[in-house]
């Protein structure tokens, strides 16, 4: 189940978490301490990530399916999708062993998909809440996310001065919709941000010039990809290697429609369009434009057919009342903020 884009909603039928920047993960726990770690695409991660084995240790059921999200932290204790691209697409053993002790990662949980042998996504949010809070322990690499019953306002303002990334607003009475998104998950970001699909790639400057320099980028508009322009600003000379290494050969046409104007496709070599990155923004321009662009990682497990423009989500309404448990007004550091 996703989030939809927009503005903060508000009444007793809403609860609110953070919104974590990570990866999303679902985590399969059986008896005799079994655990498999899956990919928001289905893909067993399980090898990627063993500072989690022992999850099944803190579960109180003979079986349970969790979703949540995988945080790498920065050195301020918040949230870094960057930091967490050196862990996400490891597969030899001792590279995941070296990524473990340089950048651990932790995993949050904030749904409970089935427990003991029964699917339970067509109870209520609040129900599966309630279950997710008995049957879990918080251990040293995971822990429970927290979900404010009010105080949504109050919850977004913390965010924004921690620095994070948005909070996600669920209505308590709703049902967990699979492989879907639901106007029930709305999140609100900080910062405007979205998935884009890489659809070609333009060479550097200078001693870069036969080198990658800037991505280009677009969604999905029904059955056509749409440029949204070029994205250089962000990309650390790590990136460059790794994506050079990832985006395939080129094609003979660009795979936009329509294709980009000349300026835009100057020097552009064109790719399948299969990957998918985060971009960060300050807004669209008239032309349907990304202005001020900055690269933060790629996703290895997205679909590109998804990608899609988000709608403008405009401003937060008023406060609503205060809830129960929430955060201390001027933490800075994420581990710090109730999750």
């Amino acid at each position: 189940m996703r989030a939809v884009s927009g503005r903060l909603p508000e009444g007793e039928d809403w609860g609110y978490e953070i919104k974590w920047d990570g990866m999303r993960l679902v985590a399969e726990v059986g008896p005799a301490e079994h655990l498999r770690l899956l990919s928001s695409r289905g893909n067993v991660v399980t090898h990627r990530f063993p500072e989690l084995h022992e999850l099944p240790t803190g579960l109180h059921a003979d079986t349970a399916t969790l979703d949540g999200e995988l945080v790498a932290f920065d050195d301020r204790g918040r949230p870094s999708f960057g930091r967490l691209q050196h862990r996400i697409h490891l597969d030899d053993p001792a590279a995941v062993r070296t990524a473990a002790r340089e950048v651990p990662v932790a995993f949050v949980a904030f749904d409970l998909l089935a427990l003991d042998g029964t699917t339970i996504t067509t109870l209520p949010l609040r129900e599966r809440r309630r279950a997710l809070e008995t049957v879990l322990e918080p251990g040293p690499t995971w822990r429970l996310s927290q979900l404010h019953l009010g105080g949504g306002a109050e919850l977004l303002e913390v965010v924004r001065d921690a620095g994070l990334e948005g909070v996600v607003a669920k209505r308590l009475e709703s049902p967990y919709t699979r492989g879907k998104r639901s106007p029930a998950w709305v999140k609100v970001k900080i910062r405007r941000r979205q998935e884009f699909v890489v659809g070609g790639w333009a060479p550097g400057q200078g001693a870069r010039h036969d080198r990658l320099g800037a991505l280009l980028v677009g969604y999905h508009e029904g059955d056509h990809l749409r440029f949204a322009g070029r994205v250089g600003s962000g990309l650390t000379g790590r990136d460059l290697v790794e994506l050079a290494a990832v985006l395939g050969p080129s094609l003979d046409d660009p795979p936009f429609d329509p294709a980009p104007d000349a300026l835009s496709a100057e020097g552009a070599h064109w790719v399948r369009p299969e990957l998918v990155v985060e971009v960060a923004f300050a807004e669209w321009s008239a032309d349907g434009r990304l202005r001020h662009p900055s690269y933060l990682g790629r996703h290895a497990d997205r679909d590109p057919t998804s990608v899609r423009r988000e709608p403008e989500p405009g401003p937060p309404r008023e406060a609503g009342a205060e809830g129960p448990g929430e955060p201390r007004p001027g933490s800075t550091d994420a581990r710090d903020l109730p999750a």
